[in-house]
């Protein structure tokens, strides 16, 4: 099968469940931009070019915070690669901490971050994928929480649910476009944020000895296990795909059926 695109933008691709991703367009043939905040990715970034050096990868600056920083981000990535086949949104924030302790700021950075950041990251790939003229992908990363709250969290739960329903807004304007925008919402994906969310719920929620309280909570997945980066960069392959050129405005669960709506 002919894969349609080649360049790929990923904002938030350097560790994570955006490295995954990552890793997986190089797999599939794609040039590369990684936009990121951090400034401790030379090692990775040496061995991706060691592995894939025929073909374009670049890690630059992105603070999606700032409008500024992402349009300048996405002109340089433009320059790059000639043309922005597919976008994937994926930088994000989570800030964990009871009602009485959640304060103004915490609420300011996560939807700067993952809504507002978010939609102006779509806003720029969708300009630039308009003047080329050939359509696109953009795939937001959503969460479980897109679809339920979970508690210690209302402000992520909230940029969240703001995600999914900019891209039902963003797919219903640009399909005649040929562009499609979707979400993917994982669930419990083992990443490098797990112990942080262990040590942190398991404060908030009880006596919690180190790695009880993730492994009581894949207890209640179906499937029995966490997800994997690598299994959520496939959803991604398949969306930025041919064989998802028909599918817009949707958010798809990777959650090993924890959560079935």
């Amino acid at each position: 099968m002919t894969r349609a695109y080649k360049n790929l933008v990923v904002c938030g691709g350097n560790k994570g469940i955006g490295l995954g991703i990552t890793e997986r367009f190089l797999e599939d043939g794609y040039n590369i931009v990684v936009g990121t905040v951090d400034t401790d990715y030379g090692s990775t970034l040496d061995q991706l070019k060691a592995l894939y050096p025929n073909q374009i990868v670049s890690f630059l600056n992105c603070d999606v915070a700032s409008v500024e920083s992402i349009k300048h981000f996405y002109k340089q990535a433009f320059e790059l690669l000639g043309s922005i086949d597919v976008s994937v949104q994926n930088a994000g924030v989570i800030r964990i901490s009871t009602l009485d302790e959640v304060t103004e700021n915490d609420w300011d950075i996560t939807l700067d971050v993952n809504t507002k950041g978010m939609f102006f990251c779509c806003k720029e790939a969708i300009g630039y994928m308009k003047a080329v003229g050939k359509g696109g992908r953009l795939i937001n990363t959503a969460s479980g929480q897109a679809r339920e709250g979970f508690i210690y969290t209302p402000h992520y739960a909230a940029s969240k649910f703001g995600a999914m329903g900019l891209t039902q807004s963003l797919a219903k304007e640009v399909a005649t476009y040929g562009i499609t925008v979707n979400s993917i919402c994982p669930g419990i994906i083992h990443t490098d944020m797990w112990d942080y969310n262990d040590r942190v719920w398991g404060q908030l929620m009880g006596d919690f000895k180190p790695g009880e309280l993730m492994d009581s909570w894949v207890e209640n997945i179906p499937m029995k296990r966490a997800g994997t980066v690598h299994e959520v960069a496939g959803l991604v392959a398949f969306l930025a795909g041919p064989d998802a050129a028909y599918i817009t405005g949707q958010a798809i669960n990777i959650d090993g059926g924890l959560i079935m709506s």
